[in-house]
């Protein structure tokens, strides 16, 4: 199983996390409470190396995402699955029998590494970016056609690649100092990477010009916005980890600062906030080598 084949996320809408599971000879696992037998298996192409839940279609519920290392996408959509009446008994019975194909497929580049489902320009609909072995992101788009209501009728349109100096390890987003999302990428070193989505002023020039960028080329270096959070770096090669995101106090004041934290293999711990201020930093004697964040509240 790949890193990040395993996720936490509410697969079936029915207000409770589930957990997704991808192995290596194309199986998708669900699992539902403390069931140690999977609650529904589904069948894709290739060796999955990425799951994720959300609202990838912005369609106002969540559907289940798995990435195949060949580069074959497939979409999911467990909600009817979700069993209101029946024991658990009967519903595997049910479901060993149901359609296990995907409701929509579609090839993208392979050799994934890395997906999220977020709104990194903040237009209020999500968007799927996904990290590559070859240090390439790229960013797609559910889209479908103006006269269609099905939900499988769309395709993904790719929005913007990036190419990176390292590694991809995590994909995270964060508010940045006027509240509006960045979309983060950990480098080797302890650093990390904004990348600009500048689709956002291609849009609002389209109308002006007759022949428009067309918004899936590769942009120039200056849509990647390097940091280093430190001077020194014993490793510049050592495997770093992020997450953002992460709230403070109220969810007015976390909207508008968020705050991140970024590992190490080497054992280093930091958190900062969106203005590149360390909070705090710890060192520790042994490897981390994964970050995640969970609600005390």
């Amino acid at each position: 199983m790949f890193p990040h084949a395993i996720c936490l996320g509410d697969a079936d809408n029915d207000s409770l996390n589930e957990l997704i599971v991808g192995d290596t000879s194309g199986k998708l696992l669900v699992y539902k409470n403390d069931d140690s037998k999977p609650w529904i298996t589904r069948t894709c192409v290739g060796m999955l190396t990425c799951v994720a839940v959300g609202d990838v279609c912005n369609k106002g519920k969540n559907l289940v995402v798995a990435v195949g290392a060949e580069g074959w996408f497939h979409l999911f959509d467990l909600t009817a699955a979700n069993p209101n009446k029946s024991d658990s008994s009967s519903q595997h019975e049910f479901l060993s029998s149901d359609d296990q194909r995907p409701f929509f497929t579609q090839h993208i580049p392979a050799n994934t590494k890395v997906i999220l489902i977020s709104d990194i320009d903040g237009d209020g609909r999500c968007e799927l970016v996904v990290g590559y072995t070859d240090r390439l992101v790229r960013a797609f788009r559910w889209e479908e056609p103006s006269d269609s209501s099905e939900g499988g009728s769309g395709q993904l349109v790719l929005l913007k690649k990036w190419l990176l100096e390292g590694q991809v390890d995590s994909l995270s987003v964060n508010p940045g100092p006027e509240g509006i999302p960045e979309l983060m990428v950990s480098q080797p070193g302890c650093g990390y990477a904004i990348l600009l989505c500048t689709w956002r002023q291609q849009d609002s020039t389209e109308s002006e010009e007759d022949d428009p960028a067309t918004p899936g080329c590769e942009g120039p270096s200056r849509d990647v916005v390097l940091h280093l959070t430190t001077g020194r770096i014993h490793n510049k090669n050592v495997s770093t980890h992020l997450i953002g995101s992460i709230s403070k106090g109220s969810k007015e004041e976390s909207s508008t600062c968020g705050l991140f934290a970024l590992c190490t293999l080497d054992g280093t711990l930091k958190l900062m906030d969106s203005s590149e201020q360390l909070l705090w930093s710890v060192q520790v004697d042994h490897q981390l080598f994964a970050l995640q964040k969970l609600d005390v509240t």
